[in-house]
């Protein structure tokens, strides 16, 4: 008998979003003389990787516990940016802007790659850059790791982020604008600095005319008194402030990846695109702070603050790509610009006087910006052996060029305002945090040994390398006005002031002095990280997958500075750390059945602190809530364990369960302790003993239709963190006021619940495009915001309720529009203190800090061609 064998292995993930596989094998049982033998016969599909189904198969077959987000996900849910797509995440939330929380756990305990390349933070007081910079036109796929393996960076304890740029698969080009309006902050009065509602300061150019003048910039400061003319024209900016109408918010956009053939198994990638974007956000609430007299607990400052923020996002990002049935080179070019002018002003009382009202005004400017070029390939040298490998250079840089302050008593609701010229009634600062030399590499090879089952083999060895190295210079100067003539009673218009300063400056009554013999202004801070990893992947059979890792990470951390005691020709301290860790790993992942499995994972890890932590300034600010970094900080040590069930229903399912546990050795904390001058507070950072947590994580994805048939378009997402925290102190912490009650306390910065969810309604019109609505909704615990001394208790942050709605209409193959609604609780943020201190309060209230965001209603309109 003669037999056609024909082998059939289609792949379909179209509207339907689902893997199906199809074999078929006919037999014939007629033979014929001119029959001919048909050896195989393949039909292949191209399947969307990045689509939610997709994306659970891969979570589904992952070795390491792995959450990600794709294109689909990120437009289905109106998300603009990549720190918006990640608070859709297990677990994960962010509050205030304050960066990254992953478990409850602070932002401190994430690190951030960028095609698998180690990302430094382009702020001082932020782990990570905010990701609030990165839009998601460029991204192709958010990766969550929340267990460690040797080939991740070891600073590791919350999370660690991938964020995978956009590939070449489908060409494309894309233009999108947004608009939107907010209920607080759109169509109200704001003030602005004079020069940053200009195209200069839209492009982020202003910074120029804030920077240090020439008659001190490069030079040590040795008390430089500036003369007439140079207090006068010296300094660019000025000190008025516009009054304007807030406009909406408005992005836009351009994306454009384009693919084009070499020859019959290999292409070049083509990727482009640059945003841009502007945003008004105004906030007025209370800025309280609590001090101990030596008998009980006083406001000594009970303030409102206006805070009017203008801030503007550019990025860009260039991308070239080869790839052939063998090898994969990319090369790509990442630029992210934050200009932030912010206007902040206080009335009320501080420093426990109380007998006249104050007004005093900061005027700042953030300037941030961040360029990465990356350099990353693979090779498939055969079905058994495999290399990749990657390089980047980041040139970072940090600034808040002249930060002008200025008090006085308020004399009228007319804008009018009493000054004089004594004391340090005008400060103007400059901080510089630069980072022009950050490189991160990598190096991997892939072994692969046994004889193959489907579509793996059973033993997979990788060795690999991976380090970074990151130099940052800072600098923090002063310059003050100095009082001539003791010049008072100086009726002046808050926002128009430098008219009146220009001629008082002419009437010798006032000059500019650079801060005397300030030589502790200069900081240098290097991190040096060479990592070797070594990784055995054991598959024994289909049911069972074994990870075994062990990474030795070397780590030289040097800071130089001086004292404040310092002379001029003294040679710098320098404080080295050298530390070597051997951190192992393991995980395993048990397949029950088709649907279902259980995974297994424990690790060392450490977590470093952020620079303001340990860098060694005193950050002053006008309100006394001034930041001392500790430089005597410690790395933490983590030992990680996880224990987690899932299961997936269908390929649109998921219900899972997680345990974990965490011993943190050295955790991080921060505090609130009194100020050196016994005025105001100082917010600090110790190393406490160890911290012990143990929580558990619900996952859900559902779809609606198992309650009844009518529910079929919609799905239900939600999540939850339920975590319990311990701290057992460190030597340094004796003076805590819980530690004098001897009082037990969660870790500072662990919230104790953390929950997300969102319901989808989607459908499709007679061309089959889609039309999506999603209500999502985040919360997360109260959690300690600062550690309380000196009989105060700790400060609080209170939870804040967030509801977004998100509807998404694809109308034809070129355009769709995005509308959403954005906070639509309007919660109010809250800081308060503690209602256990050890001492009477003698207030009648504990709010430290209370604001209100507003509503936002966005626009979004796109057209793809």
């Amino acid at each position: 008998m003669n037999y056609r064998k024909i082998s059939l292995a289609a792949l379909f993930l179209l509207t339907s979003q689902q893997v199906v596989f199809a074999q078929v094998t006919k037999t014939d049982s007629v033979k014929t003389k001119d029959e001919k033998v048909i050896e195989g016969v393949q039909l292949r599909g191209n399947a969307n990787k990045k689509s939610e189904s997709a994306i659970l198969v891969e979570q589904k077959k992952a070795i390491i516990q792995k959450q990600s987000m794709g294109k689909e996900e990120i437009s289905r849910k109106g998300i603009s940016n990549v720190e918006q797509g990640l608070t859709k995440v297990t677990g994960i939330n962010t509050v205030d802007g304050r960066g990254i929380f992953v478990r409850g756990l602070e932002e401190r305990y994430n690190t951030l790659l960028i095609n698998n390349l180690g990302s430094p933070s382009n702020n001082p007081f932020q782990k990570i850059i905010a990701l609030k910079q990165f839009p998601t036109d460029v991204v192709g796929k958010l990766n969550i790791y929340k267990t460690f393996n040797a080939n991740l960076y070891a600073d590791f304890a919350g999370a660690t982020f991938d964020i995978e740029t956009l590939t070449y698969e489908k060409p494309f080009s894309k233009v999108e604008f947004s608009v939107g309006v907010n209920s607080v902050s759109s169509f109200r009065n704001f003030r602005i600095s004079e020069n940053a509602n200009t195209m200069k300061g839209y492009i982020g150019l202003n910074s120029e005319d804030r920077k240090l003048p020439s008659e001190v910039r490069g030079y040590i400061p040795e008390n430089y008194q500036f003369t007439k003319d140079e207090s006068i024209h010296s300094f660019k900016d000025s000190w008025n402030v516009d009054v304007v109408k807030s406009l909406p918010n408005t992005s836009i956009g351009f994306t454009t990846a384009q693919k084009f053939r070499v020859n019959d198994t290999s292409s070049l990638g083509l990727l482009f695109s640059i945003n841009q974007g502007s945003s008004y956000e105004y906030r007025n609430g209370k800025k309280n702070q609590f001090v101990y007299n030596g008998n009980s607990i006083i406001l000594n400052n009970n303030l409102n603050k206006t805070q009017y923020n203008y801030e503007i996002e550019s990025s860009a990002l260039l991308g070239l790509g080869f790839k052939s049935q063998k090898t994969e080179i990319n090369l790509n070019a990442i630029f992210l610009q934050n200009a932030d002018n912010m206007i902040q002003d206080f009335s009320g009382y501080r420093n426990n006087q109380n007998q006249a009202p104050e007004f005093f005004r900061v005027n700042q400017l953030d300037i941030s910006r961040f360029t990465d070029v990356q350099l990353f390939a693979s090779h498939k040298i055969n079905e058994r052996n495999q290399i990749r490998g990657g390089a980047s250079w980041v040139n970072n840089h940090f600034s808040q060029p002249d930060r002008k302050i200025f008090n006085g008593t308020p004399v009228n609701a007319n804008n009018e305002t009493e000054i004089s010229y004594g004391g340090n009634n005008f400060i103007r600062q400059y901080l510089d945090v630069n980072g022009k030399n950050y490189f991160s590499g990598y190096a991997e090879y892939v072994l692969n040994l046994g004889e193959k089952s489907g579509k793996e083999y059973p033993y997979t060895f990788t060795v690999g390398y991976n380090g970074f190295f990151d130099k940052r210079s800072n600098s923090y100067r002063f310059i003050f006005g100095r009082n001539n003539t003791n010049a008072a009673g100086i009726m002046v218009d808050i926002d128009r002031i430098q008219d009146t300063l220009n001629q008082s400056i002419q009437n010798n009554e006032i000059y500019f002095q650079e801060s005397a013999w300030n030589f502790e202004y200069r900081s240098f801070m290097y991190q040096l990280v060479n990592a070797g990893y070594l990784t055995f992947n054991y598959k024994p059979n289909q049911n069972w997958d074994i990870l075994l890792g062990m990474r030795a990470e070397s780590n030289t951390n040097l800071t130089r500075y001086k004292n404040s005691d310092s002379l001029p020709n003294s040679p710098f301290i320098n404080l080295e750390r050298n530390q070597t860790f051997i951190l192992p790993s393991l995980s395993v992942k048990k397949t029950l059945n088709n649907s279902s499995n259980i995974r297994f994972s424990a690790s060392k890890t450490i977590t470093r602190p952020i620079l303001i932590e340990y860098m060694p300034i005193t950050y002053i600010n006008p309100d006394n809530e001034n930041i001392i970094g500790n430089k005597d900080l410690k790395n933490s040590e983590n030992y990680n364990l996880d224990l987690k069930y899932e299961v997936f229903p269908t390929s649109k399912e998921l219900f899972a369960v997680n345990l974990f546990a965490k011993k943190i050795d050295n955790a991080i904390e921060r505090s609130f302790v009194a100020s050196g001058n016994s005025n105001g507070q100082t917010i600090t950072f110790y190393n406490a003993k160890h911290a012990i947590l143990a929580g558990i994580e619900l996952e859900g994805i559902f779809a609606l239709k198992r309650i009844h048939e009518n529910l079929e378009k919609f799905s239900l997402g939600a999540n939850a963190t339920l975590m319990y925290s311990e701290v057992k102190r460190s030597a340094a912490q004796s003076g805590e006021t819980d530690a004098e009650a001897n009082r037990k306390r969660t870790l500072q910065g662990a919230a104790p619940f953390t929950i997300n969810a969102d319901i989808k309604y989607e459908t499709k019109n007679r061309n089959n495009f889609s039309r999506t609505a999603s209500l999502v909704y985040n919360v997360t615990g109260e959690k300690i915001y600062g550690v309380g001394f000196s009989k105060l208790d700790n400060i609080y942050e209170k939870p804040f309720h967030q509801l977004d709605f998100v509807y998404s209409n694809q109308i034809n193959k070129n355009w769709n529009y995005k509308f959403s609604v954005q906070n639509i609780l309007n919660d109010t943020y809250k800081l308060d203190l503690g209602e256990n201190s050890l001492v009477t309060v003698d207030s009648n209230s504990l709010i430290m800090t209370d604001f209100k965001r507003g509503t936002t209603y966005s626009l979004t309109v796109g057209y793809s061609f």
